[in-house]
């Protein structure tokens, strides 16, 4: 579940890049936080599953966000690549099996569907948020399906900052 919710949030951050009339992304590091239901039950997960989930994203190249109080807060770089891209659907479609369609930009905001069908995760959502300028933005992902074959239906709130020109040690998401 973490790794969909900072899938997602990736995609969030990294489709909002355009064309000169739109405001473009910054490249660089950014921090995206997610907030939703399902995040303040965190704390309620066993050690052992919590490890499992740890285990899981490791193993595909994904950090463990830092999760406290209902948020999860990520450490993003964004290269020139991605903020240049319209649609990074690469995000989805090779790290958790989501692809996203309907994707429509405006000068300083951008609306998309996501879909997800694999084993893992089922289900359908829209994802929709403002840039205020080049270095921040907020958005929102409304989700229903099934993760694990266990219903899930929730609404994450983003807000993201952009940090640095330097990613430092933090690695672009690899697609």
């Amino acid at each position: 579940m973490n790794k969909t919710v900072l899938s997602i949030a990736l995609l969030l951050l990294a489709s909002s890049a355009g064309s000169a009339d739109k405001i473009p992304v910054r490249p660089g590091l950014w921090e995206v936080t997610a907030t939703s239901l399902l995040l303040a039950m965190v704390p309620h997960i066993p050690p052992d599953q919590m490890q499992m989930l740890t285990s899981l994203a490791e193993q595909h190249g994904i950090d463990m966000p830092r999760i406290q109080n209902g948020a999860v807060i990520s450490k993003v770089c964004v290269t020139q690549q991605m903020a240049e891209q319209e649609i990074p659907a690469y995000f989805h479609q090779e790290h958790i099996g989501c692809s996203v369609k309907n994707t429509t930009r405006t000068e300083n905001g951008y609306k998309m569907d996501i879909v997800c069908a694999n084993p893992r995760l089922e289900g359908s959502g829209t994802a929709e948020g403002t840039f205020t300028n080049p270095e921040s933005f907020t958005g929102q992902t409304e989700f229903n399906g099934t993760l694990q074959g266990k219903p899930i239906n929730d609404q994450v709130d983003m807000t993201g900052q952009w940090i640095s020109a330097s990613c430092g040690t933090i690695e672009p998401f690899l697609y």
